[in-house]
């Protein structure tokens, strides 16, 4: 329950920085930045691809060195000091103070030549170094918790069985659409109507609230010793022979000269609780089945991620009435509040607060009594093709 807590508090501030900061650029402040939607649309892509691919990072820190518990909490730390820096500049004297004064530009006359191109150089994007360097740490320690607090989750519920483990990866997915729902409905409605500063204050005390959790919970947690890099013991399979003839090849007596204190794999054990070569063995042999998989999944998320970067640029053009009519009196004239952009990515996530729970507890239950449960590679086959 408190890492299913911990998955919600973190998913607001993830989901307010993508919409804020694209937002931000695009719409709130490119007359004050110079910044366009194609530099604010790099910028989301960028934070969101580091926040994915940095992942292996914090994984191979938590299985060689660390182990899960300190890499979450290191990456936490991370997390909240990088999660300061849009508050930061959010603010005139904190934006001042990183990033200086910007600079002046004087208005410049049409430069149209005859072959109908421009020469003059664009003014150039305001803070952009600080921003670019405090999303890629943010990312890190991002990418690093998404490495490692899902399975150390799930080291807290495997003795109790494998629908434990499926039910705790259901519910904390559930609670991580929880926090979505919360940072789109409330707190980029702040940053797009209120105020910036307070808009990315919360998350960044949502953050700070999920450390001070994760570290008050830490004696109830049930802590394993790192066990080595299976990554590393996979390429090492994989580099001393092709993946399927290599494993085919393995000597009938390879696994029991390795019980007899024969490694046929010199080097293969990074720490004396590491898995054996049967293990790796084992797990290369899955790895070689699921990879194909999970190719084809790369077309599909290049699809989904551009909900959160280029759906905005389209959101910025839609003509959507003031519904939001305010002013000191009560009365519907006056100003108005501006439709969130960011709603736009609502539908998605309220589709999976209704699915998720009702997959969890109506449509497993009655397959499984049916013994009609498929496998989770069939079942990520079947969600695939819909």
């Amino acid at each position: 329950a408190i890492l299913v807590l911990l998955g919600s508090l973190l998913s607001i501030g993830r989901g307010v920085w993508k919409a804020g900061v694209h937002w931000t650029s695009t719409r709130g402040r490119s007359s004050n930045f110079n910044w366009g939607g194609s530099q604010a649309s790099r910028a989301a892509l960028l934070f969101l691809g580091a926040s994915y691919l940095l992942s292996p990072i914090g994984g191979w820190l938590a299985d060689v060195y660390l182990g899960r518990y300190w890499t979450i909490t290191l990456s936490f730390l991370l997390y909240l000091v990088s999660a300061c820096l849009l508050p930061a500049t959010a603010s005139s004297d904190g934006r001042l103070f990183l990033c200086g004064e910007m600079p002046a530009y004087s208005l410049q006359h049409p430069c149209w030549n005859q072959s109908g191109e421009c020469q003059q150089s664009a003014p150039g994007h305001y803070c952009a170094p600080l921003m670019y360097t405090g999303l890629l740490l943010l990312a890190l320690g991002i990418s690093s918790i998404k490495a490692n607090l899902t399975p150390f989750g799930a080291d807290q519920v495997t003795d109790r069985g494998r629908d434990a483990t499926r039910r705790f990866f259901n519910w904390f997915y559930w609670s991580i659409n929880i926090g979505a729902v919360i940072s789109l409905l409330v707190v980029a409605f702040i940053q797009q109507n209120i105020n910036f500063l307070i808009g990315y204050t919360i998350p960044a005390a949502c953050v700070a609230l999920a450390l001070l959790v994760f570290l008050l919970a830490a004696p109830t947690f049930v802590t394993k010793p790192r066990a080595g890099s299976q990554v590393s013991a996979m390429l090492r399979l994989a580099f001393r022979g092709s993946c399927c003839s290599r494993v085919r090849r393995i000597r009938p007596g390879a696994l029991q000269s390795e019980a007899q204190g024969v490694d046929p794999f010199p080097d293969s054990k990074s720490q004396p609780w590491a898995p054996s070569t049967e293990e790796d063995l084992a797990n290369f042999q899955v790895m070689a089945k699921i990879l194909p998989v999970l190719l084809t999944f790369i077309p599909y998320w290049m699809v989904y991620f551009q909900m959160q970067s280029t759906y905005y640029l389209q959101g910025l053009h839609l003509f959507i009435p003031n519904i939001f009519q305010h002013n000191s009196t009560g009365s519907t004239a006056g100003s108005s509040y501006t439709f969130p952009d960011a709603w736009l990515l609502l539908a998605n996530v309220v589709v999976l607060l209704v699915l998720v729970p009702l997959k969890d507890r109506v449509i497993d239950p009655f397959l499984a009594r049916r013994k009609l449960l498929p496998s989770p590679l069939k079942r990520m086959a079947l969600g695939m093709f819909f």
